[in-house]
This record gives structure tokens, C-alpha cells and sequence, in this order.
């Protein structure tokens, strides 16, 4: 019998490895929308995810405080920036099937499984890219320490959809779409400088399709606000108030962040200086 979507997202959550987490990632993504093209897409049904997703025994998961911090001047400094980024990625592709089975009881149209599927499989292609350039560099996913922190929004979520889209696509994934170009060109000095590596294709392919990430949250959050007559703008605040923990920081990426959806008096007032200001 052939798996719910629903099914498949589990699948995800509850496989450990990475490279045979992003390997069946994309393979359900590719059989949902093989399926979409031919007009026969799987049932969305119903499974029960994990709280929290399986992990390989490495990385070590450590306390941000606590995970050492490396200039990007050097090789093995740039390559614990790809590590961390690799972290992130392998994340975002539970964060994205997380989002499908556990809000699966609220009806949406189909267009929102297309894009949060496709934003899983992209992820996971991400951290295959990684994964790739740090072997490249003679390292490997799990040979550094990394964040344990990268799931708390999820937790803090967990009973609520419209929070779910207002702090990981729309605060943290954005976020993404500030720091990426400097480590774009941290990776490009290095290719000035003699640095023979995929870094820089990789990083310019995410930095490409995060966009779409956040706009697909964006899309989403505005689209359930109006169903429900409320100001997405308003409710955005109240959200990331309530859930994300810390102040939304500058610089921002404008340009990006306004090809994702995101105008800048959405999150502008949730910068430090605001809250000190309400302080």
C-alpha cells in the first residue's frame, strides 16, 4: 500500500543519518510529485511525528555557548563554517516534513504540500552539497561539535501552526538570507586565493532557493491570516514575541527579504532596539 504523505514525512523524521535522511527525502519528493504530474497525488493522511527527529551519535550536540567558534581565515575555520551550515540544513529538512505531518489535520490546498515538499527535498539537497564539499576538505558531517538548540522552535510550535510560519521560515530562514552572502564571500576570497572546492557553487545554489523557503512561509502565514480576517502584520509580532527567543538583529537583506514577501515593517520593529524601546 503506498504511503500518505503524512507516512513519508515520518519516514524522514525517524531516519538517523544524514545522507539516508536526505536520500529519502528526496525520494518521496520525487514520488509526490510524480504523482501530482500524473493527477494521482498521495493521500495527505494522518501519522504521529516525533517530538523530536532521530540524529546520528555524531555531532555532538552542544550548547551554543559551547561550540567552538573558528576564524573563517583559514581552511579549517571555513571548514567548521560548512559544518554548522550542513547542521542547519539537515534541520531545516525535518522542520519541513515536520510541518506537513504534524499540522496535518488543518485543511490546505494542495499547493502548500508542493511547496513545503519541494522546500524538504531542495534542503536536502543542500546538506548532500555540504556534506560533499566537506569531504572535499578532507572533514565530514559529525566531525564537529554542533548546536543543540536548532529544534527549539520546532518544540515551541508544536501546537501551533501559524507560529510554526512565523518563526522558521519567516524569522530563521530569513536570518538565512542576511548572513549567507558574507560566507559567499568568504568562499569566494578563498577560490581568489587558490581554495579548490564546491563551496562557493554550493553555497550560491542555497542562497537561491532559501528565498523560495521563506516566501512559501510568507505566502502561507498571509494566506491563513486573511481566511481568518486577522492583520498578518499584527499577528506576525505577537508571534515571534511570543515564541522566538531573542531579538531580531541587523543588518537585514532588504532586497531578499522583499523578494520572499517580507516587507520591512514586518520585522524592523522586532529589532533589539524596538524591544528596549517597549522596555
Amino acid at each position: 500500500m503506498a504511503l500518505t504523505l503524512s507516512e513519508m514525512a515520518v519516514e524522514v523524521l525517524t531516519t538517523a543519518e544524514g545522507r539516508a535522511k536526505a536520500a529519502i527525502s528526496r525520494r518521496h519528493a520525487a514520488t509526490w510529485f510524480a504523482a501530482r504530474a500524473a493527477g494521482q497525488a498521495p493521500d495527505i493522511g494522518r501519522a504521529e511525528p516525533p517530538l523530536r527527529p532521530a540524529r546520528p551519535e555524531k555531532p555532538d550536540l552542544l550548547a551554543p555557548r559551547d561550540v567552538p567558534r573558528r576564524r573563517t581565515g583559514s581552511p579549517e575555520g571555513r571548514a567548521a563554517l560548512l559544518h554548522a551550515l550542513a547542521h542547519i540544513e539537515l534541520n531545516a529538512v525535518d522542520l519541513h516534513w515536520d510541518i506537513i505531518a504534524r499540522f496535518a489535520a488543518h485543511p490546505m490546498p494542495p499547493g502548500f504540500y508542493d511547496d513545503w515538499v519541494k522546500a524538504a527535498d531542495e534542503e536536502a539537497k543542500h546538506f548532500t552539497l555540504l556534506s560533499d564539499v566537506l569531504e572535499e576538505m578532507g572533514s565530514f558531517y559529525g566531525a564537529m561539535a554542533a548546536h543543540a538548540g536548532m529544534w527549539r522552535a520546532a518544540e515551541d510550535t508544536a501546537d501551533d501552526f501559524l507560529g510554526r510560519l512565523a518563526v522558521v521560515p519567516m524569522v530563521l530562514e530569513a536570518r538565512g538570507l542576511d548572513v549567507t552572502p558574507g560566507m559567499i564571500a568568504v568562499f569566494q576570497r578563498a577560490r581568489d586565493q587558490g581554495e579548490k572546492t564546491g563551496a562557493l557553487e554550493a553555497l550560491e545554489v542555497i542562497y537561491a532557493e532559501e528565498v523560495g523557503h521563506v516566501a512559501y512561509g510568507s505566502k502561507w502565514f498571509n494566506w491563513l491570516c486573511g481566511r481568518d480576517g486577522a492583520d498578518p502584520k499584527d499577528v506576525f509580532h505577537a508571534l515571534v514575541r511570543r515564541y522566538f527567543h531573542g531579538q531580531l538583529k541587523p543588518p537585514f537583506n532588504e532586497e531578499k527579504r522583499a523578494e520572499a514577501g517580507l516587507p520591512p515593517d514586518f520585522y524592523w520593529p522586532l529589532t533589539e532596539d524596538d524591544v528596549a524601546d517597549r522596555g
